[in-house]
């Protein structure tokens, strides 16, 4: 029988500590009533739908690239939550055509709203009438779910009496709340790189990349630990995108990174079949995430903010990082 020296003996105890330290870990992680592994899930959803050109792409050169991203990313269905309105707008030129490409990718469509309107700068009656216009565009088309999503995410604001006749009328016509759990405000990332070009600033393309994801992922990881402490688990996600030139060119890195961080990417069916959909958290000033609301609801504290990019963060970023030296005209 071989004799263990010292060394190998001092290698064992480290090890067997090791694993007596894990054991215990996970013994009191079962005790505790929790779970071991939470599994986090998460799915991809685009607002304003037929967005504005963007810094790069024209819209049918970003709605190619987009479907193609998303395809060789794996990611079977987002979905796309449209404006119909737009479509009478230069940029919307060609619109439908895109929704229908969206769709036949697998992707499926629902509303938000006809004309982007604020429900704080409307009436409820006006309001209505405004999702009602883009419900019959959208009615019977294919990939069609009956969601709504509040343009701005803005659900009245302060004003409650609104925000119940809304979330009535909703009801009333069979229409869901299209809500998000986490927003990385991707739409002021576009407007910098939209004001660089305008000012003929040239990018360094591999830091908007990263800032882009730095942004995606904080938000996701800042509102899974909202989530985590005003629910107790981790329900499934919904991201809010918009129809980027950024996303067109970074979403297939932005599926990997969730994955790399494990995060399962799910259809938008399946995180709407999560228990929130019931959720209609009452707060003083309804304007936000679904999580944000929730947790505001329970009087749950939030993550320190190290964890969120807000705007005045991601603009520091790009000016320091991104932008480079005046293009020569």
């Amino acid at each position: 029988m071989a004799r263990l020296t010292e060394p190998m003996r001092s290698s064992f105890r480290r090890w067997g500590d090791c694993v007596l330290f894990r054991l215990a870990l996970l013994i009191c992680l079962f005790v505790a009533g929790g779970p071991v592994f939470a599994e986090k899930k998460i799915a991809l959803s685009f607002d304003d739908i037929p967005r504005q050109r963007g810094a790069f792409f024209t819209p049918d050169e970003r709605t190619e690239k987009l479907i193609a991203a998303l395809r060789d990313a794996k990611v079977a269905q987002a979905a796309f939550f449209v404006n119909p309105g737009r479509l009478d707008a230069p940029d919307g030129v060609g619109g439908e055509k895109r929704i229908a490409a969206y769709v036949a990718a697998g992707h499926v469509i629902a509303n938000h709203s006809f004309s982007h309107n604020h429900l704080s700068e409307s009436t409820a009656e006006e309001y209505l009438a405004d999702v009602d216009r883009a419900e019959k565009w959208l009615s019977g088309r294919d990939g069609y779910r009956p969601w709504f999503r509040f343009p701005y995410l803005d659900e009245g604001a302060a004003d409650k009496i609104k925000r119940d006749a809304v979330r009535a009328g909703l009801a009333a016509r069979g229409l869901r709340n299209g809500y998000v759990t986490a927003d990385g405000t991707d739409w002021h990332l576009e407007r910098l790189t939209i004001e660089a070009v305008a000012s003929g600033k040239a990018m360094d393309m591999k830091a908007l990349r990263k800032l882009y994801l730095q942004m995606q992922l904080s938000a996701v990881e800042y509102h899974d630990i909202l989530a985590q402490r005003t629910l107790g688990r981790s329900p499934a996600h919904i991201l809010l995108l918009h129809e980027t030139d950024l996303a067109a060119m970074f979403i297939g890195d932005l599926a990997a990174e969730l994955r790399r961080n494990g995060w399962t990417i799910i259809s938008v069916d399946e995180a709407y079949s999560d228990a929130l959909k019931k959720a209609f958290p009452d707060v003083p000033y309804s304007w936000g995430t679904l999580t944000g609301a929730l947790a505001w609801e329970k009087g749950v504290e939030p993550p320190l903010s190290p964890l969120w990019m807000g705007e005045g963060v991601t603009t520091y970023l790009f000016e320091r990082r991104v932008v480079k030296e005046t293009v020569k005209q």
